[in-house]
């Protein structure tokens, strides 16, 4: 930039003044060094190792027939396993699997009111809730949507007799709202 305002006017016919120096890198010629790295054998020990006593076990004998212990058991002949030994085969009670948690309404989490609400409902054959409807509440109409939405998302194990599901009705839950902090 300087050497241009410095020559003025004048154009740059001229070649510059002054030596101009060429750098040249030569390659220098390595040649790798290879070792031989080969893991050298643990010298040989002097004494062998001292040798090992043989476990005492509790019965003379592997097949344990002087134990006392008796592994026999009572199989009745008129029990029937037709319908296999699953949890679904035998008859039993309706099992809750999954409870929703109900949405806090949000007018009562604003006042900081809590409360609770006791719902019926119908366990279903394929485990569902059927028919919800408020027992009692306290206080009264605050938390009721919010408990029968939340019931109709419960999931049950339904009630087996004879081997078929079942309905039940009349269960009840009670559902607490509690502010937590």
């Amino acid at each position: 930039m300087q050497s241009l305002i410095k020559s003025g006017g004048s154009a740059l016919t001229e070649p510059p003044k002054g030596s101009v120096l060429d750098f040249v890198r030569v390659k220098k010629e390595e040649a790798a060094q290879k070792k031989d790295r080969k893991p050298k054998k643990p010298p040989k020990p002097e004494t062998p190792p001292p040798a090992m006593e043989q476990p005492q076990m509790d019965s003379p004998t592997p097949n344990a027939e002087g134990s006392g212990l008796d592994f026999g058991a009572d199989v009745n002949e008129g029990l029937s396993l037709d319908g296999g030994l699953a949890l679904e085969s035998g008859d039993g009670e309706y099992l809750p699997i999954v409870k929703v948690a109900p949405v806090y309404p949000r007018r009562a989490l604003s006042r900081g009111i809590e409360g609770y609400v006791i719902v019926e409902f119908t366990v279903s054959k394929q485990g569902s809730v059927k028919n919800p409807f408020v027992v009692d509440a306290q206080p009264a109409d605050l938390f009721n949507q919010a408990a029968i939405d939340a019931a109709l998302k419960f999931k049950y194990k339904p009630r087996v007799v004879n081997g078929e599901p079942a309905e039940v009705a009349g269960v009840q839950n009670r559902i607490t709202f509690q502010i937590d902090g």
